[in-house]
């Protein structure tokens, strides 16, 4: 006797003939079961082969017999064999009818008796029972929302991709509940979910995973140089620019007023870089450094009575002969007032013309030039003095020995600006025997402190 799960209609059909009779056996199989006419029982359907989508939300479809299971994909799942054939012999039940072997292909002589199908099939032409395909006809009660999906001898009422049943009702499924799904942002839809990325990232050809945007290559936003990052990129600027404040233009950096000791003189800012100049009478060396330009050595334009003095960023032009009467020219600028003439015995016996330059602003106290005696007599002393020149008490002059002196610069002098000091060596010797001579020195400060 079969149990309540397994029961299935039977028929029972005989046919006679005047031959030897024979029984052929119809045979109807249980809901999820089907006939195998090889082996002649009922075999196992394969839902999860035949079901679109049997399982959802990342589940796996495991046939059972009968039917079939959904669970996680890390279930294990242990077969009994002899259940499985203990379950197919028991699925059915047979219908005999009885045929010739004359002609075992021969239909029941009376095609016309009715024969009693099982629940969800009908009697086809042939006289035999075919499933009804509840879908097709519309004889199932599958809701608005959900599928229809024929089974042997029954339906299905089956959810859309996207939705699992509730109830009676389809629910959507909230795909981003069920990780992992997407890389970076998974974004639930009616039935579906799409993937999205953060920024500086795309999606990939598989529409999950996130791949970086080389930004550089793809358009490069950067004014200059351009360094992707993953997920960003950074700009950067050639020498002599800096970024501006939105990080991708870059601007000019004005390094002249970074610092005021970056050139010498004066600093000129041009796009990228920078240059130093010079005043007039000075030339850049070392691409900040101001180094005088000696003229009388370039472009020298005193005349042949003349010789060219250079001094800090420019020259002068003086006589050749610098003396006057009653002085003479005894050799190059040095004038001497001859004995002959009477007028000389009150002025000094010879006058030297000498020149030099410093440099404006120049650090005090400091030496700047040394007189030293010439000619030495015996049994002389010698004193020095500045004659002139000193008014407002720029110079001091300190004597180093019997026979030199020199010449301190105490109070700091700006150019551009012309002295003229006047030196004097006095002369005594025992016999009260007076000499005297002077160096008229002039000194030219220059514009600058270089």
């Amino acid at each position: 006797m079969l149990t309540a799960m397994f029961l299935a209609a039977l028929i029972l059909i005989t046919v006679h003939s005047q031959e030897t009779e024979e029984t052929i056996t119809y045979t109807q199989c249980t809901d999820g079961y089907e006939w195998d006419p090889v082996r002649q029982r009922c075999k196992d359907i394969d839902e999860c082969e035949i079901v679109p989508d049997a399982c959802k939300g990342g589940m796996k479809c495991v046939n059972h017999y009968g039917g079939y299971l959904c669970l996680p994909r890390t279930a294990q799942i242990i077969v009994n064999e002899r259940e499985e054939a203990a379950a197919e012999s028991t699925s059915g039940r047979n219908n005999v009818i009885r045929r010739t072997p004359a002609d075992p292909q021969r239909a029941p002589p009376n095609p016309t008796h009715q024969i009693q199908c099982a629940a969800g099939y009908e009697q086809s032409d042939h006289n035999v029972c075919q499933d009804i395909d509840e879908c097709a006809t519309g004889t199932h009660n599958c809701r608005a929302d959900q599928m229809c999906v024929n089974l042997r001898g029954s339906f299905s009422c089956q959810c859309p991709p996207g939705y699992q049943k509730r109830g009676d009702q389809c629910v959507d499924i909230d795909e981003c509940t069920l990780r992992p799904y997407c890389h970076h942002r998974c974004v639930n839809t009616p039935g579906s979910y799409y993937c999205q990325c953060n920024a500086g990232f795309q999606l990939a050809s598989n529409n999950h995973t996130c791949v970086d945007i080389n930004e550089c290559d793809a358009n490069n936003p950067c004014a200059q140089q351009c360094y992707n990052i993953l997920g960003s990129f950074i700009c950067q600027c050639n020498p002599g620019f800096e970024l501006s404040s939105d990080r991708i233009n870059c601007e000019d950096t004005d390094e002249c007023r970074t610092s005021s000791y970056i050139c010498q003189y004066q600093c000129v800012n041009e796009p990228g870089k920078f240059s130093c100049v010079c005043p007039e009478g000075y030339q850049v060396v070392g691409g900040r450094t101001c180094q005088d330009i000696n003229e009388c050595e370039t472009t020298n334009e005193c005349r042949e009575d003349e010789i060219c003095w250079n001094y800090h960023g420019g020259f002068r032009c003086y006589p050749r002969n610098p003396c006057q009467e009653p002085y003479v020219l005894t050799s190059e600028n040095r004038c001497v007032c001859p004995v002959s003439n009477a007028i000389c015995r009150e002025l000094p016996y010879s006058v030297v013309y000498k020149y030099m330059s410093i440099r404006s602003d120049r650090t005090v106290p400091s030496d700047i030039f040394q007189i030293q005696a010439t000619t030495i007599y015996p049994n002389t002393i010698n004193t020095f003095r500045i004659k002139s020149g000193n008014e407002n008490g720029e110079f001091y002059l300190r004597q180093t020995s019997a026979l030199s002196a020199m010449l301190v610069l105490v109070k700091s002098l700006s150019g551009p600006r012309e002295h003229i000091v006047d030196l004097e060596m006095l002369t005594v010797n025992s016999l009260n025997y007076r000499t005297s001579s002077v160096l008229r020195l002039t000194i030219i400060v220059g514009p600058y402190a270089f």
